[in-house]
């Protein structure tokens, strides 16, 4: 086994143990991780996690907001320790995960709130998910139109991120059968628009040049979906938020397009977080839109008390608009 393998064929080397009981289900294909924190009697909250990292990401705000509901924070196939499904990582089969895991694991409606990639499943959720099943949906700094090749709008994934995402793809491998962190460091400094490798790098891999925790936990095949586009050339994103079917809380964090060549820094632009609005609206459901132009990207990881004022505000409201 290499020096840099790891991921569920590995434990010993990926997971360590966390506040919160750790959890499994089997959807069918895939088995899901997760946890919970609150009681039964309070309103059900999903929380889904971003790209690279796990459910633990949450277990700050999770503190906050057990006592407001029956919180439970999954890992997504490919990410923390649930399974790996080589080949099938796409916007759908996360979707539809979390649709079975939902009526198995929860089993009442549901409010989600998703970060960045976990931001687009929410409103896959929010559009796909059998009638009934979600309650509103929080869009927590999704890349929505960004995370696609060729996108509606604005900036494509070539853009804003994806490079980085090519570069773990080569250097990590699927399922980390390449494992060479050392070496992706080193590329980074060379194979990476230079925008790209100053703003972004420093904040996504430690500076020790250690694998950070949430890294081993991360199959780099997710990355190559997104650089490939083969993660949602089934689900169109302006058709997927025109089918929305429920209240939506979006919250757009720190951005940045340069004017001269188009490149994003953040989420997603202004342009396309305005169109998101439009097509919900469009739709018939209310959205609310909040702009935290310099909140970093994670609002749960970095203020946890911001995001879980803004959730039950979202829940407080949700229980007026069912009155």
């Amino acid at each position: 086994m290499k020096a840099n393998q790891f991921g569920p064929d590995n434990p010993s080397a990926t997971y360590v143990t966390h506040k919160y009981p750790e959890k499994t289900i089997d959807t069918g294909e895939a088995t899901i991780n997760y946890a919970v924190a609150g009681e039964a009697d309070k309103p059900a909250l999903l929380l889904i996690p971003g790209q690279t990292e796990s459910w633990w990401g949450f277990e700050a705000a999770m503190d906050l907001l057990r006592e407001h509901f029956q919180a439970f924070a999954v890992d997504l196939r490919g990410q923390g320790r649930s399974s790996r499904t080589p080949g099938r990582y796409t916007v759908d089969n996360f979707g539809n995960d979390l649709v079975r895991f939902i009526a198995r694991a929860i089993g009442r409606p549901v409010l989600v709130s998703g970060l960045s990639s976990g931001g687009v499943i929410s409103a896959w959720l929010s559009a796909y998910a059998m009638p009934g099943t979600i309650r509103g949906a929080h869009y927590e700094d999704p890349p929505l139109f960004s995370s696609q090749v060729n996108p509606a709008c604005g900036p494509s994934i070539r853009q804003s991120i994806g490079p980085i995402f090519s570069l773990m793809s080569k250097y990590l491998g699927d399922q980390w059968s390449v494992g060479d962190w050392a070496g992706m460091l080193e590329a980074a400094k060379t194979e990476l628009p230079e925008w790209l490798s100053r703003a972004i790098v420093p904040m996504m891999f430690s500076g020790d040049g250690q694998v950070p925790q949430r890294m081993k936990e991360y199959d780099p095949e997710w990355g190559r979906a997104f650089w490939e586009g083969s993660v949602s050339a089934s689900c169109d994103h302006a058709r997927m938020l025109a089918s929305v079917k429920c209240p939506v809380l979006y919250t757009h964090h720190f951005r940045l397009v340069d004017e001269n060549d188009g490149h994003l820094l953040g989420a997603a632009s202004d342009v396309q977080a305005k169109r998101v609005c439009e097509l919900v609206a469009q739709a018939g459901q209310p959205i609310e839109y909040k702009s935290f132009p310099q909140t970093p990207h994670s609002m749960h990881g970095e203020d946890p008390k911001l995001f879980a004022q803004l959730v039950i505000e979202f829940e407080a409201k949700l229980k007026s608009l069912a009155r």
